[in-house]
Order: C-alpha cells, then sequence, then structure tokens
C-alpha cells in the first residue's frame, strides 16, 4: 500500500481524489446560493415576480417595484428626482406621491420622499377638527422590503398590517388606486416572490431565513467599527459615562429590531418592538400638525397635538410604546435603505446620529440617577456609523 502510494500513480490518483473533494465541499458550500436561484425562477416564482414588477391591476399605473426597488426596498430623494428627469410621467408622482394627493405639485416627494398615508384611526381616536373622520392621513416614509418580507412580522411603521398578503392587498387598493381587486392566489404569490432571495440584502440574512442561522455581529477591524461595535452589545447600561450598549437598548435580537431586557424604560423586556425618539416630537421638517382627541374606557379624554400618532393612531393606546412611537426597523443592510424614521427626516446615516445626539440630550438627565447625561461625540458617531456600514 505505501508504495502505490508513493508511485507517480499514486500521488496522481491522491491528487485527483483531493480535487474531487474540494469541487464538492465547494459545491455543497455554494449549494443553498445556487439553490436559491434556481427557486427564484419557479413557475410560481415567476408569476409573483410578473404581478409585483408589472402588474398595475387598472389602477394608477403604479405597481409593487413603484416604489420598491431591488436595490434598497424604498425610494429616496435622489431616486425620486432622477426619475422624474427621466420621465415626469412616472407613476410615482401620481396620487398621494404629489403634495396634494391629486396630482398637483411634487415638492414633498422630491424633498423628502414622503407619500401620503391614509390610516383608519381606532375606535377611540378622532380629529379635532373632523370628529367625524374615520381616518387620518401622514406623510410617511416607504418601509423598505429588504430583509422584512421574510424575517419582520412585524409591517408597516405603525404595524397595522398582519401579514404580507394584508399589507399587498391594502397597498394595492391604496396607492395603486387598483380598479380590479386581486385575488387570493395572486396576493399569495406576491407575498412568495416578496421571500425570494432578491430581497435580502446579503446571504447572512437570506441564510437566517433559510436555515434559521441567526446573523451575529461583526468583530470589526479598525479600531472605529470595534468601538461601534461596543454600542450595539447586550450588556447592561454601564455607570459613569460608559456608553457600551446604548444602542442595543433597542436594536437587539438576531435583525437588531427589538429591545433588550437592559431598556430602562417600558417594555422593560426583550422583544418590544416599537418605541418613540421623538421623531414626531421634533417633526424636524415641520410636517403639518394635528389634534387628536383619545377617549379612555372611563370616558375620559386628552387631546394630544402631533405630525404623527404612530401606532397610537391605530390602537388607540396613550401608553409608552404607543403614542408617538413606530416600529423599530432591523439593522442589517441599514446602509442602503436611507432615508431614515418614519417620516424620512433623516437622509443619511450622520442625519441619524445627529438626531440621537439631542435624543440622548433630553432624556437622559443627571438629576435622575447621578449619571452624566449621554453625549455622542463626533468620534461616537462616526464609530457607530462604520460599525453600521458592517451590518450588510
Amino acid at each position: 500500500m505505501i508504495s502505490t502510494i508513493n508511485s507517480p500513480w499514486g500521488r496522481l490518483a491522491i491528487a485527483l481524489l483531493a480535487c474531487l473533494v474540494g469541487f464538492s465541499a465547494a459545491s455543497l458550500s455554494a449549494g443553498t446560493e445556487s439553490d436559491s436561484k434556481s427557486s427564484d425562477n419557479s413557475p410560481h416564482m415567476l408569476v409573483g415576480r410578473r404581478l409585483f414588477e408589472k402588474e398595475a391591476f387598472g389602477g394608477n399605473g403604479r405597481t409593487c417595484d413603484t416604489c420598491h426597488s431591488r436595490e434598497t426596498g424604498t425610494v429616496s430623494p435622489e431616486d425620486a428626482q432622477r426619475r422624474l428627469a427621466r420621465d415626469p410621467r412616472d407613476p410615482l408622482f401620481v396620487g398621494d406621491g404629489s403634495d396634494d394627493g391629486a396630482g398637483n405639485g411634487l415638492e414633498r416627494m422630491l424633498t423628502h420622499a414622503t407619500v401620503l398615508v391614509t390610516v383608519p384611526l381606532a375606535d377611540s381616536v378622532r380629529l379635532a377638527a373632523d370628529p367625524n373622520a374615520t381616518t387620518a392621513v401622514f406623510r410617511r416614509g416607504i418601509p423598505t422590503t429588504l430583509n422584512t418580507t421574510a424575517l419582520d412580522p412585524v409591517l408597516m411603521w405603525d404595524g397595522r398590517q398582519p401579514t404580507l398578503d394584508a399589507q399587498a392587498r391594502s397597498a394595492i387598493l391604496g396607492h395603486a388606486a387598483a380598479t380590479r381587486m386581486p385575488t387570493a392566489k395572486e396576493l399569495e404569490r406576491i407575498a412568495e416572490f416578496e421571500r425570494s432571495r432578491s430581497f435580502f440584502s446579503s446571504h447572512t440574512t437570506w441564510s437566517f431565513a433559510v436555515n434559521g442561522r441567526a446573523p451575529v455581529l461583526p468583530q470589526g477591524r479598525t479600531a472605529s467599527e470595534k468601538r461601534g461595535r461596543e454600542f450595539f452589545e447586550d450588556v447592561p447600561l454601564g455607570k459613569g459615562n460608559s456608553k457600551r450598549g446604548t444602542c442595543a437598548v433597542c436594536h437587539s435580537g438576531p435583525m437588531l429590531n427589538e429591545t433588550n431586557e437592559f431598556i430602562p424604560v417600558p417594555p422593560r423586556r426583550r422583544g418590544g418592538r416599537f418605541q418613540s425618539v421623538f421623531v414626531s416630537e421634533l417633526n424636524s421638517i415641520g410636517n403639518p400638525v394635528q389634534e387628536f382627541v383619545f377617549q379612555a374606557p372611563d370616558g375620559m379624554t386628552k387631546r394630544v397635538l402631533t405630525p404623527d400618532p404612530g401606532r397610537a393612531a391605530v390602537t388607540g393606546s396613550l401608553e409608552f410604546e404607543h403614542l408617538n412611537a413606530f416600529k423599530i426597523p432591523p439593522l442589517w443592510g441599514v446602509a442602503n435603505t436611507a432615508p431614515y424614521f418614519h417620516d424620512n427626516s433623516a437622509k443619511a446615516l450622520e442625519d441619524v446620529m445627529l438626531h440621537y445626539k439631542k435624543f440622548f440630550a433630553m432624556v437622559t438627565d443627571p438629576m435622575i440617577d447621578g449619571d452624566p447625561a449621554i453625549d455622542l461625540t463626533e468620534q461616537d458617531q462616526q464609530d457607530i456609523i462604520a460599525f453600521m456600514k458592517l451590518l450588510r
């Protein structure tokens, strides 16, 4: 046996075997990606792709693809400006994409890329200016479809849609002004397509959806990335001037879109999905403020002035996780899904950091617990952004 292995033919056989083993290993490691591409071309998936990209259901010309591109899953002001220059008749600018909702004016879309969203009000909520109204209109950004459709059960900024099928139906009838009702089978095919490989920001998130292999925080290579990582570590908030774990209180879990057990405000547990970070309260882009009247079960009422009450509009609750509270979005792929926040007020990650600098200065009070207010320094902001860019 030893002489055979040492012979030229033996060595050649071993080399060929090594090549075959290496080829098999490479094939296995690429199998998930290859399988995903073939499954994307299945008959059902091709029907879903056509419905998503081409079918307007007899409406205003919009398809799902009009507002949810494959690259970002949403629309930015830069996207809107390019599309207007290419085709002024682009259906993005019709209806709720226009300033008045009737096709007149494009300033809002070109500046903030928000649409006019009509939201059904809870029975205990009414508009002070129109007590008989059962809906309210808000200016909101288009939620990204990247990593969301298969990995996030909470849909829409206020969580009002229970399933992908329901969300698709609402968008088709509302934003696309359909004149033909989509069938249950068509909605099923659209939802199935939205779970295909092209709706994930990376193989990491795709693998989580397919195999349940949860993503882990990248270690970071540079000093800045490593410092930024500390903000997202699941640790108790430090005493003194430590900022470690500050971002993780709201961006924890596999998709970095839920609270952890160290959050010092409600829900004070892991798994919370809605929070207010004072985006509505600060209203930095000057959206119209409306007065809402909330009626408690005991008949008492409370008036609230806000440009958008968030989840409270659909639940009727004034609790911490409802009033001016919005869905905590996943952070994987976040560098590619600008603009940010429910009103698109942060056009870049740098704007997000500037907002949080204001937010932490407002909510961390040395008079309460003796700790200094959290000050996100310019270095902190650069470090957090450097780390977030690793979340692909």
